[in-house]
């Protein structure tokens, strides 16, 4: 089954240009109404807007209006360089162009790798609406809830195994980036809904996990190979994983085709799009799942048991293994389910996974190295912690108050949160 799952790995991350040569190829424009609240962007469709697209020699290829969902479709004849046009006097009277953004794209064909490509207009009155303090530390709040969410949902395996195996586990990002890639390619490339995709993305996630600690990690500790080299292992793991990561999806970040696109909803002073509030919802659900499964059920007393002493667990008759391999399966079914989550929230990219590790790791460390429960109250406040940073903080800066936080939980409470003291010597 592992060779089995090696192969469609190995299938799946091949260049993919031979099969997308096959059938029609098209340019899809969506034209959104931004506004940005306090940082935060909210987007709406705009219809009646009319694009068009041109060859290089600057003849007509084809051209559209926009429908009710902001989308504009246009079938081209070949991969070539295009221009993509969008005619600003089709515009709503009472909207222009934001500020910085133009009224064309030009697309290279050797960017043109699938059948689709998509380009984005982005309109608005003015692009920024005036908020109140309270407003504001609101909407920041609604958002750090739903990061950290994802964060605590991503970090429950990286934790779980560091607590059993002892392995402080660098390539589990790659683990996040290979979920989202998998719902890119299963719900873009092959067009399967991804309603259908998901539980698809989560079992190879599972298999993913798996594999990680069968051909590589349980092979290592058999050896007695110590943990900072398996942890140096790791490091090479993800490194290797995001340039293949690279080399098959390429530098730029690409959306998800369901759910891309929603009106925002108005919750009091919150803003948030159906998609999101759906996420945050299964996220929340699925953390209280894992905390009573931990809690109360056989196996999870199994697995609190062998991370707080694995060798005690062996002597009352608790199979280790069996129970490493279940964490590392659960934490890759995780990590995929939160890539999917982060691919609808800020798009699919080769580094999405990477970008979360340091926050993971702030918020395992905060709640309690090793412990599972720490990682969902960690993960949870570093989330909430970076965007509320972001009110006085530049954006590009907020995830430095968590990085913080992170150095001085090591020098003040180096056991976190919900962690235990340790007698050292």
């Amino acid at each position: 089954m592992v060779y089995l799952f090696g192969l469609f790995v190995l299938l799946s991350f091949t260049p993919t240009h031979a099969s997308a040569a096959e059938g029609d190829l098209f340019v899809i424009a969506q034209v959104s109404d931004q506004t940005v609240t306090s940082g935060v962007s909210s987007r709406e469709p705009v219809a009646g807007v009319k694009i068009s697209v041109f060859d290089s020699a600057g003849s007509l290829v084809g051209e559209g209006i926009s429908d009710s969902n902001g989308e504009v479709k246009i079938l081209v004849p070949a991969r070539a360089t295009y221009s993509v046009k969008l005619d600003t006097s089709t515009l709503p009277n009472d909207l222009t162009l934001l500020t910085g953004t133009t009224d064309s794209f030009t697309i290279a064909e050797e960017t043109f790798t699938t059948q689709t490509k998509r380009v984005s207009f982005f309109i608005g009155d003015s692009g920024v609406s005036n908020t109140t303090l309270v407003e504001k530390i609101s909407q920041r709040a609604a958002d750090g809830v739903r990061l950290g969410l994802i964060i605590a949902l991503c970090s429950v395996g990286l934790s779980l195994v560091f607590g059993t195996t002892g392995l402080t586990n660098f390539a589990h990002g790659e683990m996040i980036t290979f979920g989202g890639l998998m719902a890119f390619l299963l719900n873009v490339t092959l067009g399967i809904p991804l309603l259908l995709a998901a539980p698809v993305v989560i079992a190879l996630g599972g298999a993913f996990g798996l594999a990680f600690n069968w051909l590589i990690f349980a092979r290592l500790r058999k050896r007695g190979i110590g943990l900072v080299s398996q942890m140096v292992v790791s490091v090479g793991l993800s490194i290797m994983l995001r340039n293949m990561f690279l080399f098959q999806f390429k530098g730029r970040t690409r959306p998800l085709d369901d759910f891309s696109l929603q009106q925002g909803m108005q919750i009091g002073p919150i803003r948030i799009t159906p998609r999101d509030l759906t996420t945050g919802i299964i996220s929340l659900v699925l953390l209280v799942t894992v905390a009573l499964v931990l809690q109360r059920s056989r196996t999870g007393k199994a697995v609190r048991a062998v991370s707080d002493n694995p060798n005690l667990a062996s002597a009352t008759g608790i199979d280790t293994q069996r129970i490493i391999q279940i964490v590392w399966c659960a934490g890759g079914a995780l990590a995929a389910l939160g890539g999917i989550f982060r691919g609808l929230d800020e798009q699919v990219g080769f580094q999405m996974g990477s970008g979360l590790l340091f926050l993971m790791f702030a918020g395992i460390t905060l709640g309690g190295l090793g412990s599972a429960f720490g990682a969902l109250v960690g993960g949870f406040l570093v989330g909430v912690m970076v965007e509320m940073a972001s009110l006085v903080v530049p954006s590009e800066l907020k995830n430095a108050p968590a990085l913080l936080i992170l150095i001085l939980v090591l020098v003040l409470r180096p056991q976190g949160i919900l962690g235990t003291r340790q007698r050292v010597g």
